[in-house]
Formats: C-alpha cells, sequence, structure tokens
C-alpha cells in the first residue's frame, strides 16, 4: 500500500511538471482572462504610441527640412522684396508662415511716423511690438500643430507600469487563491502563476520604455524649432529695420 502510495505520487509530481507551460506563449494561453485583459490593454498603447512615434518622426523630417532651406535663402536675401520671392518658390513650412503673417500685417498696418526727406514712413515702438506678438503667436500655433499627440507618449510611459502592476497584483492574488483550492503550496504549483502574472509588468516596461525615449527625443526637439522660429522672427524684424521699414 505504502508503495503503491508512493508510485501515484511520482506519477502526479511527473504529471504536473508535463502540464507547466515551456515558452511565455504557452504561459499566456494558461493566464486567466483579467491577465489577458491587461496584456491587451498594453498592446493597444504600445500600437498607439509607435503610430504616434512614426507619424512625429516624418513631421519632424519635413518640417526641419523645409525650414532649414527656407532660412538659408532668407539668410542671402538683400531685401523683404528678395525674401518674398524666396518665400513664394519655397516649400510650405511654418517659417514661411511666419514670414507671410508678417508680411501680411505690414500691408495692413498702416506706419505711425510719417515720412520725412530723408526717411521713409516707419512703423512705431508699439507696432513693432505689436508685430513681435503677432509673430509669437504665429510660431506658438505652428509649435502645436507640430507637437500634437507628443504629450500622449508621456502619458503612455507614465500608465502603462502601473497598468502591468496592476496585472501582476491581479494574477498574483489569482495564482495564490488557486493553490489555496488545489491545496498545492510547492514550487511547481507557484511558478506557473507567478510567472503568468509578471508577464504583465515585463510587457508595461516594453511598451513605458519606448514610450519615454521618445517623449525627451520630440520634446526637445520641439524646443530647438521653437528657438529657430524665435530667431527667425528676430531675422525678420532686423530685416525690416535694415530697410527703414522699422
Amino acid at each position: 500500500m505504502m508503495a503503491a502510495g508512493i508510485v501515484a505520487a511520482l506519477l502526479q509530481i511527473a504529471g504536473t511538471r508535463q502540464a507547466l507551460p515551456s515558452s511565455m506563449l504557452g504561459m499566456l494561453m494558461n493566464s486567466d482572462p483579467v491577465t489577458k485583459g491587461v496584456l491587451a490593454l498594453l498592446v493597444v498603447l504600445s500600437l498607439v504610441s509607435w503610430a504616434i512615434m512614426f507619424s512625429k518622426w516624418r513631421g519632424f523630417k519635413r518640417a526641419e527640412a523645409s525650414g532649414r532651406a527656407f532660412v538659408a535663402d532668407f539668410e542671402r536675401a538683400r531685401g523683404m522684396d528678395d525674401a518674398m520671392l524666396m518665400a513664394q518658390r519655397a516649400k510650405p513650412s511654418a517659417f514661411t508662415v511666419v514670414f507671410a503673417r508678417a508680411c501680411s500685417f505690414l500691408n495692413d498696418t498702416k506706419p505711425a511716423l510719417g515720412a520725412t526727406s530723408d526717411r521713409t514712413a516707419r512703423l512705431s515702438g508699439s507696432q513693432v511690438e505689436a508685430l513681435r506678438l503677432v509673430l509669437d503667436a504665429e510660431g506658438a500655433k505652428a509649435r502645436e500643430d507640430l507637437g500634437a499627440y507628443i504629450p500622449w507618449l508621456a502619458t503612455v510611459s507614465s500608465v502603462s507600469p502601473l497598468i502591468g502592476l496592476f496585472g501582476t497584483v491581479l494574477g498574483v492574488i489569482e495564482a495564490f487563491i488557486g493553490i489555496g483550492q488545489k491545496g498545492a503550496g510547492n514550487i511547481q504549483a507557484v511558478a506557473p502563476g507567478i510567472g503568468t502574472a509578471l508577464m504583465a509588468t515585463a510587457a508595461a516596461l516594453a511598451v513605458a520604455i519606448p514610450a519615454a525615449f521618445a517623449y525627451n527625443v520630440f520634446a526637445s526637439r520641439l524646443n530647438r524649432f521653437d528657438d529657430a522660429l524665435e530667431g527667425f522672427g528676430s531675422e525678420l524684424i532686423a530685416l525690416m529695420v535694415r530697410e527703414g521699414r522699422i
């Protein structure tokens, strides 16, 4: 009788070992519905973040290339008329939009300082300040358009670990409930449930790390782009000063 009991116990242990999943895919298939739901949500967040990353990478590449080309031409301009011709030939960009807004402001604003024998009519100090505000507003709008959806990357990078931790905690609770119901406390009974629960944390880190890295990169590029627009506005005003418009 004792020998038969030992054999039955060995067979039960062997059956348990065979039933243990040997890969992450097997652990996923044997996971509870809560863990599967958490992993599915993380997959959706990952797809959203990667779509934003690819979209922003293309947007920044296009905006920076067209902006550099126009600024290089603008720096060689001999006057506003020459710069207007260059803007008409250049590819549309935030810099051409800012330049067009400045030209529109000049056309719509009557100079406060009248012409004399040695100079043309010029804008007053308050009009120059208004022009600067208009250029800043146009630059802020371009920055907002280019930076759209970038905050989502920060949201994904901060929320994903919490979602993964939530799935891990629920998975561990589910594993211990199963252990209590089956009355088994050995490592073979604990390992599958704990391993499946930890998959949620691993998946959350895989989602959060690229999103956090991309957010920092795009935020830095957005700040540099904003600085370039502000510098272009200053150069534009300086050109108007040289021409005697201000």
